[in-house]
């Protein structure tokens, strides 16, 4: 039977009933499911060290808040960028992700998007990046292009080491300097050490999500934390986790916040921990779930940050 390129279909993992199912024009829901907007965690997950960034920012600058433009703009470019990042992904990935169950069905390895249309669409998201990111100083800048070759390296690394999880924190915890350098046109000890932070939350959150696929990915010979920790996952996740809200504490600490922050760090340690005690190995599902959940564990210690000036 023939089957449209505009078939209305999606992945496993996707959001239900989500907008981009519900009202979007048929021919546009292949490239925006191929930029993940079905899939919000992503952008989520790259936003928040962002906004955790320009939140301790403010704080160690002694503004009243975080600077709201800047908050828009790393929204604008965290779903720009993630789109560009999960095409280019795709890209690279289209026939390793045409062997996997819980990928088949994605917009490339499906037939739904062209490889040609998949190159023209992530020029076009790069570009929306370019746009974003020229609204900053000139280190912000420099420093935001200096995040291209990690980017360029992630879809190759889980093809040669077990844990391509730390090549993914490189990449999504890289908001963390750019947040700082935003307000300060240069980087401190703060910053770098909550990018330390972020990736090993990264590194734990992401090997929660290869829980899914790890029989698919020993078929294929994909590699990843999930596959190398095997029964020991858990403890890797809590070590990770550990580190992670040490070097959080340790960024606050050193940036001088007020107590409100501390607070928000607690509370985004103590989600780390009910995620670490309640994961299971055998169940993907959960993993999903738990994996879905970091967005509200950042968003606790972004709260934090915020509010701390207000009360300091």
């Amino acid at each position: 039977m023939f089957r449209s390129p505009f078939a209305d279909k999606g992945v496993p993992d996707a959001v239900r009933d989500h907008w981009v199912d519900r009202f979007a024009p048929l021919f546009a829901r292949p490239y925006l499911r191929l930029a993940r907007i079905e899939r919000p965690i992503g952008w989520w997950l790259l936003l928040l060290p962002c906004w955790w960034s320009s939140a301790l920012a403010a704080n160690a600058y002694g503004l009243p808040y975080p600077e709201w433009s800047h908050l828009l703009l790393f929204l604008i470019g965290a779903i720009a960028m993630r789109g560009a990042g999960s095409t280019y992904n795709d890209i690279v990935d289209r026939d390793l992700d045409a062997q996997v169950a819980r990928t088949r069905d994605r917009p490339l390895p499906s037939g739904r998007v062209s490889l040609k249309g998949a190159l023209v669409f992530v020029l076009f998201l790069c570009l929306v990046g370019l746009v974003v990111l020229l609204q900053f100083n000139s280190f912000t800048i420099m420093l935001g292009f200096a995040s291209l070759g990690i980017v360029m390296l992630y879809p190759f690394a889980k093809r040669f080491v077990w844990m391509p999880q730390i090549v993914l924190g490189l990449c999504f915890a890289w908001g963390a300097l750019i947040g700082w350098a935003a307000i300060f046109g240069y980087l401190a000890w703060p910053a770098i050490l909550l990018y330390a932070a972020a990736i090993c939350w990264t590194i734990g959150y992401d090997t929660i999500y290869a829980i899914q696929d790890i029989e698919d990915d020993e078929i294929v010979g994909i590699k990843s934390a999930a596959r190398y920790f095997a029964e020991h996952v858990r403890a890797a996740v809590a070590a990770f986790y550990l580190a992670a809200s040490g070097l959080v504490f340790a960024a606050l600490t050193v940036a001088g916040v007020g107590v409100v922050a501390y607070l928000g760090a607690a509370l985004f340690a103590g989600h780390l921990a009910w995620q670490v005690v309640t994961m299971d190995r055998d169940d993907g599902a959960r993993a999903l779930m738990l994996f879905r959940s970091n967005r509200d564990a950042g968003l606790l210690l972004f709260a934090g940050l915020a509010l701390s000036p207000l009360v300091h």
